[in-house]
């Protein structure tokens, strides 16, 4: 039976490489709310000869995150494995200029999502499932403000999360990428010599055997 696993932030950069990478041994459930990049996802993991289903959602959105673990558990039963690569990458600012809005959708995305997500696919994931974030260690670093505080907290809730499940799983992994060139990185380092950095799909390769 194929296994299962849940990308969410699947439509570009990291979360599309390793959604890519899993198939056709997962059948990839795609959640982003680019419709465009989960139709070009579909496409690649088809030509590998694997499946996808294509969720065009929003993780913020707690009401169809509940829909969607909801039909996750009336269709497959469970989930062997949730990638989470989803983020809201806020522009760079001084921490005395911090932008409302962007402030919010940072917490929303980032940090917020996570207090309905975790507890959704828990249920799904058991105790022999897998679930895998990626640390960003750039909280306090100067102008980091919105991205870094965020995600340092998402993070600081995984640990959490690793630290109770050690013994009765699910299984709770999380790993630190290299550099890659993604559209991330360019809002954060606009004109940076993008030779040196690692591709997602290379990425996703050095990451896949800590994940699966």
């Amino acid at each position: 039976m194929t296994k299962l696993a849940l990308i969410t932030g699947a439509s570009r950069g990291l979360g599309f490489a390793l959604a890519e990478a899993l198939a056709p041994e997962y059948h990839v459930l795609a959640v982003a709310r680019t419709v465009g990049g989960l139709e070009d996802l579909d496409d690649r993991i088809k030509e590998k000869g694997g499946e996808a289903t294509l969720a065009p959602m929003d993780i913020t959105n707690r009401d169809a995150m509940a829909h969607l673990c909801r039909s996750v558990h009336d269709r497959w039963g469970k989930l062997d494995l949730w990638v989470h690569t989803a983020i809201h990458a806020a522009p760079l600012t001084p921490a005395a200029h911090l932008d409302a809005k962007d402030w919010q959708k940072s917490v929303s995305t980032n940090l917020d999502a996570m207090g309905h997500m975790i507890p959704f696919v828990a249920a799904l994931l058991g105790e022999s499932g897998t679930a895998v974030f990626f640390d960003d260690p750039r909280g306090g670093e100067r102008f980091f403000g919105h991205y870094g505080t965020t995600k340092a907290g998402q993070i600081a809730l995984a640990r959490s999360w690793a630290a109770e499940t050690e013994r009765t799983g699910p299984r709770v992994r999380i790993l630190t990428p290299q550099p890659m060139a993604t559209a991330t990185r360019a809002r954060f380092f606009p004109g940076e010599d993008r030779a040196p950095l690692a591709t997602p799909r290379d990425e996703a390769a050095r990451l896949l055997p800590q994940i699966v």
